[in-house]
């Protein structure tokens, strides 16, 4: 065993708290629902980016390459200034919802090179302009955009063009548990000499707000280049700084006169040393060295190609000369992360992948946060404190009192979405459990913990709106994680109590979406929007205000989906109490009047599938007419794919109950086994199938799936057929016209805000689990189904085959081509072919359908760092396609 797997399993066991510390501050803490009290909600203006500096957070603390125990008392992140900004760079700048052409935009280059699942070794890069940074060029620019316009970013503006810029190395390494060193590398990449202002800052998060804290933590100046941290709740540290820095304090405190024109409570103020240093105004600053936030300041001037050291160390016990051996430490757990990647990576022999895997891990682990927000307390306010307006308790999130989060939660992005969304976390959870499954597995639970959950079964969606609705994928993440760690752990037994626990709380949330997304127990569901933001052509969740209802094909496939899953962890359970039978023939009896209701919507000889187009469509009831087929191809249609469960028939040898009940069924319901499952006749090595696609309608969704003139682009599937560019979809109801045209970038629409689009682009969840159906399907197969490709050629592709093609288009998006350009960054020519960019990778939250481009969030490693699962899988098949996507071509 390597010593990061050591220190893991030293941190399972309890044995040492190897994650206290880890990267656990957000990078905006501003503009979140948190932080929030207007009166109507507008969130983004209540607390901006010009405010931030002046404003002690209530909810959460944020900074750049930040690192926080795990309940985020003591805080350690950097700030800096070029000597020519209006302000220090203490937090990561971008566009609110309302600023971007496109929604919400972080404006900076930063990247995560390197992170151990204990952070025991952590590096990233942030790169700052000598020059002025241009925030209202941004700001003005993206303004003047409109929706058909590109966003316009840091590089548009021209300040790197000369490469006058610094690039920020960040690197942690732990000593011991409690024991870390904090290393800063500053190259100056341009062609003169120029001059940094480089501040490690720490602090501690204001949890005195009520003044019931009968101590107030502290630090205090203890020598030229040492600080001393006093706190009962987080513990009393040392910091030792390299060489003799200008020491400065001040109170983590907001500046009620900058910000609010009232009268100041505390004479130290939070944007004290912000002042200092632009204003030389030292008038908040604690003459005595104390107080609740603290920097190191180093003025340096780095010749041109040279590069600058900072180094700091924080120890709970001081050692002598502690800085002495920093540079050994450093190296020790640089060559542990090595070791522990050497054998996660051993079959990726490609240097390419290698790059990208290690890359999406790194994100990975970075964009965990620490997540604080008591609804009941945010609706009413803290004692002693000014209340929260009237209207809040009637608004956002107001029938979620019981929500209290107190954890560390991976995150999508830690700056465009700085909270947990519920689906996004499922797919987190994937490539995490081949770094960590014991935090996966802790993860998938969270959300399911009654301090999570509503009473009603419903899992909480994301912070802008906990009542939305996201596609049940929990289950499939319970079970996908349970196997990686089965097969992790070595002892041939999966971990029974993680699978009872999930279990026992997703059938609650099964109970939720059957009472409340099939109102009428037809097992038809509704859904609303699900997570696709405008993929339809009008608002799914607000379908009342057409005085209608909306029969949505996604939605009940996702519930089918729901049924196997849960179907295949009964089984799996079975293996620790036979009892579990009984819930696994529920679920398939479930699942079979799904399929067969999606093929008569209660009898009325109403199909969610067209037989014309030979393709799943949502339904539309309006109100005294005739139900409307929602003829938009889109992956709505692709997703009854996705419920498909193919079982081993030695598994019913030993669960007798669960098999007779199966044949009676189905002798009963002939017609229900005929429509949706491959039960009656065997698979390769007799194994059975469950899927709501037989052999036609699978072999039509998947002609249309690999027509590269509907779904099928060198980067994997659209998310909308093509076809609907010179057939845009158009509708009347009610007398409004809506329609839906081929968009293979960003929105068009200020539909859910615009800064997503369904409408064409590719998404890396979506396409996961088309490779991942297919694989079950071809398991069940064994190789024999192929499907003609293309139409007419007489050449036939078998499914097994489809899949690692589709992956490795995936792949190709982050690979560089014969030209040695990525396809995410397109046009871009510095981040293609510049030797401090090109081996950079962005992890974007969507991708161009036609060329490729990261478009959306520009840091979502979340569910698009399942391209480090593709890999991990495309290696371990040793089934190594050509270096380039054209196997369909040839």
């Amino acid at each position: 065993m390597n010593i990061e797997l050591e220190r893991l399993k030293e941190n399972r066991e309890k044995i040492r708290h190897w994650k206290k510390w880890g990267p656990y501050l957000t990078e905006r803490q501003w503009g979140t629902v948190r932080e929030d009290y207007s009166p109507d909600g507008s969130a983004w203006e209540n607390v901006t980016h010009d405010d931030a500096r002046s404003k002690a957070y209530r909810w959460g603390e944020e900074g750049i390459g930040g690192i926080s125990d795990h309940k985020q008392k003591l805080c350690l992140a950097w700030a800096f200034w070029n000597g020519k900004d209006p302000l220090i760079k203490e937090r990561l700048y971008g566009l609110t919802g309302n600023e971007g052409n496109h929604g919400e935009d972080v404006k900076e280059l930063y990247y995560y090179l390197d992170s151990s699942p204990t952070h025991s070794y952590m590096k990233m890069l942030y790169k700052y302009p000598q020059e002025a940074f241009p925030y209202q060029q941004l700001l003005e620019e993206n303004q003047l955009r409109g929706k058909n316009e590109k966003e316009f970013e840091l590089l548009d503006t021209g300040v790197f063009d000369k490469d006058a810029y610094f690039d920020i190395f960040l690197e942690y390494a732990k000593a011991d548990v409690e024991d870390i060193l904090a290393k800063a590398t500053i190259y100056n990449r341009g062609a003169e000499e120029a001059t940094l202002w480089i501040m490690p800052t720490i602090w501690f998060r204001k949890t005195w707000f009520t003044g019931d804290e009968p101590f107030i933590p502290s630090f205090k100046k203890s020598g030229p280049n040492k600080i001393k941290a006093f706190s009962p709740k987080s513990g009393n540290y040392s910091f030792t700084f390299s060489g003799e820095p200008d020491l400065q304090f001040c109170d983590n405190e907001t500046n009620r006169e900058r910000l609010y024109h009232i009268g100041n409570q505390k004479k130290y103020l939070k944007d004290a040393i912000n002042d200092y240093l632009v204003h030389g105004d030292k008038k908040h600053l604690n003459p005595k060295f104390v107080g609740t936030k603290a920097a190191a300041i180093y003025k340096l001037t780095i010749p041109a190609g040279e590069k600058a050291e900072v180094i700091l160390r924080m120890q709970h016990v001081e050692t002598e000369s502690p800085l002495e051996s920093a540079n050994d430490i450093l190296q020790a757990r640089i060559n542990d992360t090595e070791e522990f990647y050497e054998g996660l990576q051993e079959r990726v022999k490609d240097k390419e992948m290698k790059l990208i895997q290690r890359q999406a891990y790194a994100g990975m682990l970075w964009t965990k946060q620490f997540y604080y927000f008591n609804v009941e307390r945010w609706l009413e306010g803290d004692p002693g404190r000014y209340q929260p307006p009237q209207e809040r308790k009637s608004g956002r999130n107001s029938n979620w009192r019981h929500l209290q989060n107190y954890d560390i939660i991976s995150m999508p992005d830690k700056w465009e979405y700085p909270w947990y969304a519920a689906w996004d976390l499922a797919f987190h959870c994937i490539p995490l459990a081949r770094l960590d499954p014991d935090f996966a597995k802790d993860q998938l639970l969270l959300l399911l913990n009654d301090w999570y959950m509503h009473p009603n079964g419903q899992m909480p969606a994301y912070e802008w709106n906990f009542n939305d609705v996201n596609p049940p994928v929990h289950a499939y993440a319970v079970q996908r994680v349970y196997q990686i760690d089965k097969k992790y752990n070595g002892k041939g037994k999966g971990d029974q109590e993680f699978l009872e626990r999930a279990f026992h709380k997703l059938l609650l949330n099964f109970t939720w979406w059957v009472n409340q997304k099939d109102e009428e127990g037809r097992n038809i569901f509704e859904g609303g929007f699900l997570g696709l933001d405008n993929i339809s052509v009008f608002d799914r969740s607000h379908v009342d205000k057409l005085f209608g209802k909306l029969e949505q094909a996604d939605a009940t496939s996702w519930m089918a989906m729901f049924c196997l899953n849960m179907l295949r962890i009964s089984l799996d359970l079975c293996e620790f109490n036979k009892v579990y039978q009984h819930t696994a023939t529920k679920f398939l009896e479930h699942f079979l009047y799904i399929a067969g209701a999606m093929s008569n919507i209660s009898k009325e000889n109403i199909s969610l599938w067209d037989d014309e187009d030979n393709f799943f469509f949502d339904v539309l009831h309006l109100t005294g007419e005739e139900p409307k087929i929602m003829k938009v191809k889109s992956i709505v249609g692709i997703i009854p794919l996705f419920a498909v469960e193919p079982i081993r028939e030695e598994l019913f040898d030993d669960l007798p109950e669960f098999k007779n009940r199966l044949d009676f069924f189905f002798k009963e319901k002939p017609k229900l086994a005929a429509l949706v499952s491959n039960w009656i006749h065997p698979g390769h090595e007799k194994r059975r199938l469950f899927s709501l696609l037989r052999g036609h309608r699978m072999k039509s969704i998947l002609h249309k799936m690999l027509d590269e003139s509907e779904f099928l682009s060198d980067y994997g599937i659209r998310s909308l057929s093509k076809d609907h560019l010179k057939k845009p979809y158009s509708v009347q109801i009610n007398g409004s016209r809506f329609s839906v045209k081929y968009a293979p970038g960003e929105s068009e629409t200020t539909m859910f805000g615009g800064n997503s689009n369904w409408r064409g682009p590719i998404w890396f969840p979506i396409n996961f689990l088309i490779i991942e159906s297919l694989k079950k399907f071809d398991f069940y197969y064994g190789g024999t189904f192929s499907i003609e490709y293309p139409t007419g050629s007489g050449k036939f592709i078998t499914l097994d085959l489809i899949a690692n093609e589709l992956s490795l288009r995936l792949i190709n998006l982050f690979r560089k081509d014969k030209h040695g350009n990525r396809p995410i960054y397109a046009d871009n020519e510095k981040l293609q072919q510049d030797p401090h960019f090109q081996d950079l990778i962005l992890f974007h939250e969507y991708f161009h359908g036609e060329n490729g481009r990261g478009l959306g969030a520009s840091h979502q490693t979340g569910w698009t760092g399942l391209v480090a699962e593709l890999i991990h899988k495309y290696h371990k098949e040793k089934e190594f396609y050509p270096n380039a996507a054209t196997f369909f071509k040839s």
